[in-house]
């Protein structure tokens, strides 16, 4: 049942698709595949090596957000697993993967995509080097609990706290290229949970102006990270965690 890969795909709002799709290209050094779906609404980031874990989707109704691919050899059955630990499906496709929210109402899908070679991080001509590692899932405090179980449950990966009471991060298996944090927020009861990307970097200062003159703007500067937007408006983080362990120092 335990999901061999883990893929983001960046379901983009249609304005915003061509030039997110250049940004996210731009920002991680990923090319870009050639389009396919009945009207090329989709593509892939392809990294220089290893397997890509970077997908991008032209949402045609509803505003920008995220959703996961977990990869299985058996979609329906770890569906089914799902299911029984709070998962509902929405879509059941004649390809054979599955579409399912989670109890906080996260869009995931099971596929059967073969994958298994985490890329390298990329070097960039300031001297420092970066990489989408991190999935952060944003969930309100009534459904937080719940959620995380959900996620270590149905991933088989182990939860652990952190200094931080409204942070949870899911340890990461050997060879997986994106990690599992999860952050309880302030918003209402009933406040749909969604998901930004975070990037570890090794030079954050250069690292926040590559970005910023890619497009992005800054919203917000930590001790250990810098929130930003991306040119559609869809915040992400860049932050000082290794990037091998994704741990900070």
């Amino acid at each position: 049942m335990t999901p061999f890969w883990v893929s983001a795909f960046l379901d983009l709002a249609a304005p915003d698709c061509e030039r997110g799709l250049a940004f996210w290209s731009a920002v991680t050094g990923y090319d870009v595949s050639q389009r396919r779906g009945a009207t090329d609404e989709f593509a892939t980031l392809v990294p220089p090596d290893g397997d890509d874990f970077l997908r991008v989707q032209r949402r045609d109704v509803g505003p920008s957000r995220i959703h996961l691919d977990l990869h299985a050899t058996d979609p329906g059955a770890s569906s089914e697993h799902a299911v029984a630990l709070g998962a509902v499906v929405v879509h059941r496709s004649e390809h054979g993967y599955v579409v399912l929210t989670s109890p906080a109402g996260l869009t995931f899908c099971f596929v059967s995509h073969p994958a298994g070679t985490r890329p390298r991080p990329a070097p960039w001509p300031f001297g420092g080097r970066s990489l989408v590692d991190q999935v952060c899932l944003d969930v309100a405090a009534g459904a937080y609990e719940r959620e995380w179980a959900f996620w270590r449950d149905v991933t088989g990966w182990e939860l652990v706290g952190s200094s931080f009471e409204e942070l949870h991060s899911l340890v990461r298996p050997a060879g997986q290229p994106l990690r599992f944090l999860l952050q309880r927020t302030d918003d209402p009861p009933g406040t749909p949970a969604r998901i930004h990307l975070d990037l570890a970097t090794s030079d954050r200062p250069d690292e926040t102006a590559r970005h910023v003159a890619l497009g992005a703007r800054v919203l917000a500067t930590h001790s250990r990270w810098t929130v930003l937007a991306d040119p559609g408006g869809s915040s992400y983080c860049l932050t000082d965690r290794d990037l091998e362990t994704g741990l900070l120092p």
